[in-house]
């Protein structure tokens, strides 16, 4: 059995955060006219990097020059039952906070559809997202833009990561990135989603810092003197996108590997055999192909992603 992986930081004590509008959600208003731009931790409870991130806003008092910040601690009870010696274990308490938001309009049965509904409507409200997330295996840092060009365009603005993924989510449901407007080529609302990199990695707060810096400044919530000078990182030189042409899911979580994939890894030939479903041969479609944050390499039940294809545009 494999160790698991080092954490790296002390964990915020969030609980002095749970009084706001919502039950850990704040929304601070400038009293100027802007837009409303959020950033969002915990939508899993053990992707720790961005609630360092949103603790360390709240406790340094930033207030927005314009418009409207909200800052969230979204699936705040899986945070709070996380066990060092099951770490993988807190990233839900009943599903995955981050599928559940194309179904909104049903009754709320489980912990995380519960939450959403309370978190919804910040979200409604917000014309500019962040939602800061990790991974759980080690690998480069990357925005996930969405599939629209909207997306892609905003990822570009910021600056970093070098990878911008363009993906159209996940066969298990609907993140809350493509929630409503974000989702919307005709609307002005616009969303990122950043994988900073492996969970408990002090590099990944590291990541969490430079891009929720980037973000506040592009949305013209703050100015960057208003954030702590060490937080911004070197700009990349350049940044490429990779557009996600295949997601795999796996049929009944019987997929095998065909050996240890590095997330961003390119394979150079078509029909590469990437592993087995159900016994059946999972290929690449095309030369050159991505492999997009592979996750042969946990347990998986019947329609978890396993890897997404992709192509260098």
């Amino acid at each position: 059995m494999s160790e698991l992986p080092p954490i790296e930081y002390a964990f915020p004590e969030l609980r002095r955060w749970e009084k706001g509008a919502a039950p850990y959600i704040h929304v601070l208003e400038s009293g100027k006219p802007g837009p409303t731009v959020m950033v969002a931790s915990l939508t899993h409870g053990n992707e720790v990097s961005g609630a360092i991130v949103v603790d360390a806003l709240l406790a340094a008092g930033v207030k927005p020059r314009q418009g409207t910040l909200i800052l969230s601690f979204n699936n705040i009870d899986a945070y709070h039952s996380f066990d060092p010696k099951t770490p993988f274990k807190s990233r839900l308490v009943d599903e995955d906070f981050n599928r559940v938001w194309g179904r909104l309009d049903q009754p709320a049965t489980t912990v995380e559809t519960k939450r959403a509904q309370i978190v919804r409507p910040f979200v409604e409200r917000a014309d500019l997202l962040l939602d800061l997330h990790s991974m759980h295996d080690d690998c480069v840092p990357l925005m996930l833009s969405g599939p629209l060009d909207k997306g892609v365009a905003f990822a570009k603005k910021i600056g970093t990561p070098v990878d911008i993924v363009r993906d159209a989510g996940h066969a298990a449901g609907m993140r809350m990135r493509d929630f409503g407007g974000f989702g919307d080529p005709k609307s002005p609302k616009n969303a990122l989603l950043i994988e900073t990199g492996q969970h408990w990695r002090a590099s990944s707060v590291v990541v969490a810092k430079d891009v929720a810096a980037r973000f506040l400044v592009e949305t013209g919530a703050v100015e960057a003197g208003d954030l702590p000078a060490d937080w911004r990182q070197p700009t990349p030189a350049k940044q490429r996108v990779v557009e996600v042409t295949h997601a795999i899911a796996t049929q009944s979580g019987n997929f095998t590997p065909a050996r240890h994939f590095e997330g961003q890894e390119t394979i150079a030939k078509a029909g590469t055999v990437l592993g087995h479903d159900d016994g059946e041969a999972v290929t690449t479609p095309y030369d050159d192909c991505v492999l997009v944050m592979p996750s042969s390499s946990r347990p998986l039940k019947a329609g978890v992603t396993v890897v997404r294809l992709g192509r260098l545009t």
